[in-house]
């Protein structure tokens, strides 16, 4: 499989009371054809910021994007708005986390679908009606004729994360970004949406990347795994390196933390500590390090390395090689 998206040291900064301050940090990661990409890490790590930076979505005026990101091999960090244009919706889209915010509240939903067909295509209107429709189906709506009149606030939380998919996937993208997009579903409703993601990167051999904090959503779907803490990847892998031998002691807590079929008696597991906000967090050394029980005596490099344990695992930061989970 090929490369469809490489980012090589990425650095997101954004302008706090006059200052910049660091978001994401030297970020490291490809995308191929026909693979999900999981990015996992708790609110305010950097998950969200990494995928507006690709989309090139941040204010130019008070966030810095730097490093490289090469959609087709082509370089897209840095390029002009109406050069932006003409990939997003059309080789590149993104599937946001609250389709109510998203979506246009005054607009019917076949004329926010059309949107993207007006600009990519030459589609005739009675083409873009029928494109309309069949995207419709193609989501699992069925009355698409009512629901392509309909407005936002008119449909089910469900309803509108499937026309939010049916934006995404009109013009057939090659790369499509679902930043939380099961998060506010029911567990019903969120396997049809997992599948129906499912079933489009495989028509069309596309690339996903999956940002989420749902670790069950990411052993469904994730063919690799990135980790991040604190604006950087801390472990990375396929999905068996991260599930079945996670390293880095980020890694393990939010494993931990998964809620299991226990007894009544047994506990859910809590990571002591919160996400540093951006000012506070620590320049040198380990990231998570304030996190971990000053009792377990662990070992932190000052300048912490991605380190490859097997071909494909890395891990930041030798700590792991100290902590016995």
């Amino acid at each position: 499989m090929r490369d469809i998206l490489v980012m090589a040291g990425v650095d997101v900064d954004f302008k706090l009371d006059g200052t910049f301050y660091n978001a994401v940090d030297k970020v490291d990661l490809t995308v191929k054809e026909g693979e999900t990409l999981a990015i996992v890490g708790e609110s305010g790590c950097g998950k969200s910021t990494l995928a507006t930076s690709i989309m090139g979505l941040h204010d130019q005026v008070t966030t810095k994007v730097s490093g490289s990101i090469k959609f087709e091999d082509k370089e897209i960090c840095g390029i002009t708005t109406k050069e932006l244009e003409k990939i997003r919706g059309a080789q590149i889209a993104m599937i946001f986390q609250d389709p109510l915010a998203a979506l246009n509240p005054l607009m019917r939903i076949e004329e926010q679908i059309k949107e993207s067909l007006d600009l990519h295509t030459k589609l005739s209107e009675k083409e873009k009606q029928a494109r309309v429709f069949e995207l419709l189906r193609k989501v699992g709506i069925e009355d698409v004729k009512r629901t392509a009149r309909q407005y936002p606030h008119e449909l089910s939380g469900g309803m509108r994360q499937r026309v939010m998919i049916a934006i995404a996937v009109a013009c057939e993208p090659k790369l499509i970004i679902a930043d939380e997009p099961t998060t506010a579903l029911d567990v019903t409703i969120q396997a049809q949406i997992l599948d129906l993601l499912e079933s489009i990167k495989k028509e069309k051999n596309s690339g996903i990347i999956l940002i989420t904090h749902d670790l069950g959503v990411v052993a469904q779907v994730a063919d690799r795994v990135a980790v991040m803490y604190a604006g950087q990847v801390v472990e990375s892998g396929t999905a068996s390196d991260i599930f079945n031998a996670p390293k880095h002691p980020y890694t393990r807590s939010l494993l931990r933390a998964m809620p299991q079929a226990k007894t009544p008696t047994d506990e859910l597991y809590v990571i002591s500590g919160n996400v540093p906000s951006l000012k506070k967090i620590a320049t040198t050394g380990c990231r998570f390090a304030p996190r971990i029980d000053p009792k377990a005596n662990v070992r932190h490099e000052k300048e912490p390395k991605l380190h490859e344990v097997t071909p494909g695992h890395f891990v930041r930061c030798t700590c792991y090689l100290d902590l016995q989970f």
